[in-house]
C-alpha cells in the first residue's frame, strides 16, 4: 500500500475498522450482484434459523431495555448531564426532536402507517381476522412495534455513547461504552470487533429503510402517474434520492440534515392533519384514547408473550422479530446520532424526551392513518383498501378520502416528498454515523468519507432488493433478513452496555439540586449542598478514569 494511502488512513480513519468494514461490504455487494438468487435464498434460510432459535432473546431483551430506561429515569442518576455539570443543551427542543425523529423511524411510519394496521387486522396473531376484536389487536400490536420498546433500544445506545463520550472523555464509538468491562481493550481487536458489528448493523438497518422508501416512492409514482413499479425503477429511485442525500452531506449538519429534518417534520404534520380532518375525525378522537389505554393496559402481557401456535409464531416472526431486529440493527445509527445532538441534556430529560415524544407522535400517526383505514373497511363494503399492498395502501387511502381528486392528488404528492426527504436525511445521517464508527470516534468526519458511505448504503439497498426479487418472492424479504441477522450479535452488545452503564453510574458523583441538604459524617450536622460539586482528584467512576479533558460541545462548528 502506498505511503500516502497509509498516511491518509492513519489520519482520517481507524484503519482496522474502516478497511475491514469496507472490504466486507464490497464483498457482500459483489456476491449479491453476481448471485442474487442464491444470495436471497441463503438469507431466507438464515432468517428462519434466527427466528426459530433466538426469537426469545429478542422479545425478552427489548422488554429489559424498556425497564432499564425507566429505572434509570426514576433514579438519582437522572440528574447527571451528558457533559460536564455546567454543560448546556446545544440544540433547541424542536430541532432536537425533528432530527431525532426523522433519523429514528421516518420512512417506516409513512410506509406502515396504513399497511400494518390493515395487515394485523386481516391476519391477527390470535383469533379470526376481519373482526372488531382483530381491529383492537391490530392497533395494540402496531403501537407495540412502534412505541416505547424501539425507542428504549435507541435510548440504551444513545445514553451509553453520550455519557462515556461527553462526560468521560472517551471516543464517540460503541466500544467506548464497554470501558468499565474491558478497559483499554476497547482500542484493541475486541473493541474493533464491536465497532465493526455496529457498522454492519447500521448499514443493513439503513438498507432496509432505504429499500422500503424506494418501494413506496415507486408505488406512489405508479398510482399517480402510471409509471411501472418494478425492481429496476426502485433501483433508479435509490440512485436519484442518494443524489439528494449526497448534496445534504456536502452542506453539513446545520445546513443539510437539520433544515431537511425540520422541513420534513412540518410536511409530515401537514399530511397527518389533512387525513385527520378529511377522515372520520370524531371516531379518531375516540380511538386516540381507547387505543392508547388498551396499549398501556396490555403492555406487560404483550411485551412478554412468545407465541407457540403456528398462527402466532408466523405473525411474531414476520412482524415483531423483524421489528426488534431492525431497531437493534439501527441502534448504532440512531443511538449515535441522538447522542451527537444531545450534548448538555440531563439523562432524565434525554430518556423522557427520547421515549415519550416520538412514542406519542407515533401513536397519533397510527391512529390517524391506521384507524381511518380500519374505519373504512369495517363500515363499508369496498375491498380495495383491505386488499391493498403495503407500498400502495397509503395512496389508496388518500384516494378514498371524500376530498375530491385534486386535493387527494396534492397530498399524495406531499406523501412522496415526505418519504423522499425521510430517505435523504436517513442516508445522510447514516453516512455520518458510519464514518464516525470507522474513523475511531471523531465527531467531525470529512465529507468525502461520508459521501463514500452514503453511496455504499444505497448500493447495498439496491443489491438486497434485487436479491429479494430474484427469489421470486417479496423483494423486501432479503432486506428484512439483513435487519434481523445483523441485530442478533448487537443485541448481546446492548445488554453488556446496560451492565457497563450501571457499573459506571454506581461510582458517579451525582450533581445535587440547589438547596438540597445532606447528612454529613457527623450525625448532628446538616450541610447544604449546591450544584456543580467538583470531582475529587484521582477519583474513578465505575472503572472509568476521570478524563483529563472532556468534550466541550456536541456539533459546534460542524459544517463539513
Amino acid at each position: 500500500m502506498p505511503e500516502r494511502v497509509r498516511s491518509y488512513l492513519r489520519e482520517h480513519t481507524n484503519p482496522p475498522v474502516f478497511v475491514t468494514s469496507g472490504l466486507i461490504a464490497i464483498i457482500l455487494v459483489a456476491l449479491g450482484a453476481v448471485f442474487p438468487g442464491r444470495f436471497g435464498a441463503a438469507a431466507e434460510d438464515f432468517q428462519k434459523f434466527i427466528t426459530t432459535y433466538f426469537g426469545w432473546l429478542y422479545i425478552l431483551s427489548a422488554t429489559f431495555f424498556l425497564v432499564f430506561a425507566g429505572a434509570i429515569t426514576c433514579s438519582r442518576w437522572g440528574r447527571i448531564r451528558l457533559g460536564p455539570d455546567d454543560a448546556r443543551e446545544e440544540y433547541g427542543t424542536w430541532s432536537w426532536i425533528s432530527m431525532m425523529f426523522t433519523a429514528g423511524m421516518g420512512i417506516g411510519l409513512v410506509y406502515y402507517g396504513v399497511a400494518e394496521p390493515l395487515n394485523d387486522f386481516m391476519h391477527p396473531p390470535v383469533g379470526e381476522g376481519g373482526t372488531r376484536g382483530a381491529a383492537e389487536q391490530a392497533m395494540n400490536y402496531t403501537f407495540f412495534h412502534w412505541g416505547l420498546h424501539p425507542w428504549a433500544i435507541y435510548v440504551v445506545l444513545g445514553l451509553a455513547l453520550g455519557y462515556f463520550s461527553y462526560r468521560k472523555g472517551l471516543p464517540l464509538r460503541p466500544a467506548s461504552a464497554l470501558y468499565p468491562l474491558i478497559g483499554e481493550r476497547i482500542n484493541g481487536p475486541v473493541g474493533h470487533l464491536i465497532d465493526i458489528l455496529a457498522v454492519f448493523g447500521t448499514l443493513f438497518g439503513l438498507a432496509t429503510s432505504i429499500g422500503i422508501g424506494a418501494t413506496q416512492i415507486g408505488a406512489g409514482l405508479q398510482t399517480l402517474f402510471g409509471i411501472p413499479n418494478d425492481t429496476l425503477v426502485e433501483v433508479l429511485i435509490i440512485a436519484a434520492v442518494e443524489v439528494v442525500a449526497i448534496t445534504s452531506v456536502m452542506l453539513g449538519i446545520n445546513a443539510g440534515i437539520r433544515r431537511l429534518s425540520v422541513i420534513n417534520m412540518w410536511l409530515a404534520l401537514a399530511l397527518c392533519a389533512f387525513v385527520f380532518v378529511a377522515g372520520p375525525t370524531l371516531f379518531l378522537l375516540d380511538s386516540m384514547a381507547t387505543d392508547t389505554g388498551y396499549y398501556l393496559q396490555h403492555l406487560p402481557q404483550t411485551s412478554l408473550t412468545i407465541f407457540t401456535t403456528r398462527q402466532g409464531h408466523d405473525f411474531q416472526a414476520t412482524w415483531t422479530l423483524f421489528y426488534w431486529g431492525w431497531w437493534i440493527s439501527w441502534s448504532p445509527f440512531v443511538g449515535m446520532f441522538i447522542a451527537r445532538i444531545s450534548y448538555g441534556y440531563t439523562i432524565r430529560k434525554f430518556i423522557l424526551g427520547t421515549l415519550l415524544i416520538p412514542t406519542g407522535f407515533s401513536i397519533v400517526w397510527f391512529v390517524v392513518f391506521g384507524e381511518s383505514a380500519l374505519h373504512r373497511v369495517l363500515t363499508g363494503s369496498d375491498r380495495v383498501l383491505a386488499d391493498a399492498s403495503a407500498p400502495t395502501a397509503l395512496f389508496v387511502l388518500l384516494e378514498q378520502l371524500p376530498t375530491g381528486k385534486v386535493i387527494s392528488l396534492i397530498f399524495s404528492v406531499i406523501a412522496i416528498v415526505v418519504v423522499t426527504l425521510f430517505f435523504a436525511t436517513s442516508s445522510d445521517s447514516g453516512s455520518l454515523v458510519v464514518d464516525i464508527l470507522t474513523n475511531g470516534g471523531d465527531p467531525h468526519p470529512i465529507w468525502q468519507q461520508r459521501m463514500f458511505w452514503a453511496i455504499t448504503e444505497g448500493v447495498i439497498a439496491a443489491v438486497l432488493l434485487v436479491a429479494g426479487a430474484a427469489t421470486g418472492g417479496d423483494p423486501l424479504s432479503a432486506l428484512q433478513t439483513a435487519a434481523i441477522t445483523s441485530g442478533l450479535p448487537f443485541c448481546v452488545v446492548l445488554l453488556l452496555m446496560c451492565l457497563s452503564l450501571f457499573l459506571s453510574f454506581t461510582g458517579e458523583r451525582v450533581p445535587r439540586i440547589p438547596g438540597e441538604v445532606v447528612v454529613a459524617p457527623q450525625p448532628d450536622r446538616i450541610v447544604p449542598v449546591t450544584d456543580g460539586a467538583a470531582q475529587e482528584p484521582g477519583r474513578t467512576n465505575g472503572g472509568v478514569p476521570a478524563p483529563q479533558q472532556v468534550h466541550t460541545g456536541g456539533l459546534q462548528g460542524h459544517e463539513s
